[in-house]
C-alpha cells in the first residue's frame, strides 16, 4: 500500500486564515439584512441587489488577482493584499447609518474578497500534493466554514447580550478579521515564482485555448448551479416571514454551516477516491429538494430541514467544484482558470439574487424559491451530457 503524503502546515494555515475572516464576516451578514430591512426601511429587492452586486464584485475582481498571480507568481502577496483590505473595511459596518454607506461597505469589503480568492485557490492547488487536492480543498472549507457558524453563533449572544445593537455587533466583528490576516502573513509562504509564473499573456486566445474542454464544461455547470444557489440572505427572510425571532436569525447561518463544516473534509476525502460526477450529481440534486422545501414550507420545521439540505449541497459541490478546476487547469493558468470560474459564477449569482428579490417582492417567496428549485432540475438532467475532469 502506497503511503500517501501529508498535507502541508499551510494548507492549514491558509484554512485558519479564512476561518478567522469568515468568523468576521458572519457577524456582520448574518445581521445585515435584517438591519437594512429593519433598521433603514429598505425593501427585500434591495437586499437582493446589494447581495447580488457584493458578491458579484468579489467574483468578478477574482479574474485579474488570478491573471496577476500567473504573470507575477506572487499568489501570497495577494492573497494578503485581499485579506487586509477586507480587515480595514470592517469598521466601515458600524459606522454606517444609510444604505447607501453600505453598499458602499459590502462593495470594498467584496473587493478584498475578490483580490485574495482565486491567487489563494491557486495556492491551495500548488501545495496540496495531488493525490489529497480534494481533501485539501475539503479541509479548507471546512475551516472556512466553521468560521461562518461560529461567527453567527458569537453574533446571537452579542445581539442578546446588547439588547439587538447592531453597531456593537459590528466593532466586535472587526478582531478576527486582523487575527486572519496575520496568520496568513506569519505561517503561508509564498509560492516559487518560477513554478506559478505562465510567460504569455493569460487571457490572450494561445493560453485560453490551452484550457481544456474539461475545464469549460465545469465552468458552464457550475455558472448555472450560482444562478440556481441563491444567498443564504434570502434563507433568513424566509425564516423571518415564518416567525423566526430577529435575535435568532444568525441560527440560520449556525445551523448550515455546521453541516457544511461537519461533512465539507470527509467529501473531499471522498472525491479523491470515488467518481467525481456522481458527488456533483448529489450535490445538483440536494440543492433542488433543498429549494423546493423552502418553496412549500409552512412552520419553521420545514425551513429546519430546508437549511439541512442546503447544508449538504454545500458540502458536496464546493470544495468539489474547486477540485475540479484545479485538475482540469495547467498549473501556470491555475489562477486565471480559478478567476474565470470565478468571474462566471458571480455573473450568475449577481443575475440569481437580483431576479431572485424581484420575483419576491412581485409576487412571493415561494416562486423565487421555485425558480431556484427548477434551475437546480434543470442541471441535473444535462450531466449525462457532460464528461467531467474526472469520472
Amino acid at each position: 500500500m502506497t503511503r500517501r503524503s501529508p498535507l502541508p502546515a499551510a494548507i492549514w494555515a491558509l484554512g485558519f486564515t479564512s476561518l478567522f475572516m469568515d468568523i468576521s464576516s458572519e457577524m456582520i451578514h448574518a445581521l445585515l439584512p435584517l438591519y437594512i430591512i429593519g433598521t433603514l426601511g429598505a425593501g427585500v429587492f434591495a437586499v437582493g441587489l446589494i447581495e447580488g452586486i457584493a458578491e458579484a464584485t468579489a467574483l468578478i475582481v477574482k479574474l485579474f488577482s488570478g491573471v496577476i498571480s500567473d504573470i507575477t507568481g506572487k499568489r501570497k502577496t495577494l492573497a494578503l493584499i485581499g485579506y487586509g483590505l477586507a480587515a480595514l473595511t470592517k469598521p466601515l459596518f458600524p459606522l454606517a447609518h444609510s444604505l447607501e454607506l453600505i453598499v458602499a461597505a459590502r462593495f470594498i469589503d467584496r473587493i478584498g474578497k475578490g483580490i485574495r480568492g482565486a491567487p489563494r485557490d491557486a495556492l491551495v492547488a500548488d501545495l496540496a500534493p495531488p493525490e489529497r487536492r480534494g481533501e485539501a480543498f475539503g479541509l479548507r472549507q471546512s475551516l472556512d466554514t466553521i468560521g461562518a457558524f461560529i461567527g453567527p453563533l458569537i453574533a446571537v449572544g452579542l445581539m442578546l447580550i446588547s439588547q439587538n445593537n447592531f453597531g456593537f455587533v459590528f466593532w466586535i466583528a472587526c478582531v478576527p478579521a486582523f487575527i486572519s490576516v496575520a496568520i496568513l502573513f506569519a505561517f503561508v509562504p509564498e509560492r516559487d515564482a518560477k513554478e506559478a509564473t505562465h510567460k504569455k499573456f493569460p487571457l490572450a486566445v494561445s493560453s485560453l485555448n490551452l484550457m481544456p474542454n474539461a475545464f469549460w464544461i465545469i465552468l458552464s455547470i457550475s455558472a448555472v448551479l450560482s444562478f440556481a444557489r441563491i444567498s443564504e440572505a434570502f434563507l433568513i427572510l424566509r425564516a423571518s416571514d415564518l416567525g423566526l425571532p430577529v435575535a435568532f436569525a444568525p441560527f440560520i447561518l449556525i445551523a448550515m454551516n455546521v453541516i457544511f463544516a461537519v461533512l465539507a473534509w470527509p467529501l473531499g476525502h471522498m472525491a479523491d477516491r470515488f467518481s467525481r460526477r456522481l458527488l456533483l450529481a448529489l450535490g445538483i440534486a440536494t440543492l433542488a429538494a433543498a429549494s423546493f422545501c423552502f418553496a412549500e414550507a409552512t412552520s419553521l420545521y420545514a425551513v429546519a430541514f430546508g437549511i439541512v439540505l442546503w447544508g449538504i449541497h454545500l458540502a458536496l459541490t464546493q470544495g468539489l467544484l474547486a477540485t475540479l478546476i484545479a485538475d482540469a487547469a495547467p498549473v501556470s493558468l491555475r489562477g486565471t482558470a480559478f478567476g474565470l470560474f470565478n468571474l462566471a459564477n458571480g455573473i450568475a449569482m449577481l443575475f440569481g439574487n437580483a431576479i431572485t428579490g424581484w420575483i419576491w417582492d412581485i409576487k412571493s417567496a415561494e416562486s423565487a424559491f421555485l425558480l431556484s428549485a427548477l434551475m437546480a432540475g434543470a442541471l441535473l438532467f444535462t450531466l449525462p451530457w457532460a464528461k467531467s475532469a474526472r469520472g
